[in-house]
């Protein structure tokens, strides 16, 4: 499913660690793999259009799989 959202990138604790989006209504997403280092960072705010991964599955489990295809740096 492909779907736009806009929030802060985080760096959640989870195991090795993980990285996600917090979306402004508080909705959370992880970054699968090969997400661009520009967006691997904490607190970076952005707008990502990505795909919901549902066959895929984390150790960290914070949230639906998101697969970034194109982003934006606000």
């Amino acid at each position: 499913m492909s779907i736009n959202v806009t929030g802060t990138i985080e760096r959640k604790g989870f195991g090795p660690g993980t990285w996600a989006i917090v979306t402004e209504e508080g909705e959370t997403y992880e970054l699968y793999q090969g997400t661009p280092d520009e967006l691997l960072k904490s607190g970076v705010k952005a707008k990502i259009k990505g795909e919901v991964r549902e066959d895929v599955m984390t150790f960290a489990m914070i949230g639906p799989v998101l697969e970034v295809k194109s982003f934006k740096v606000l």
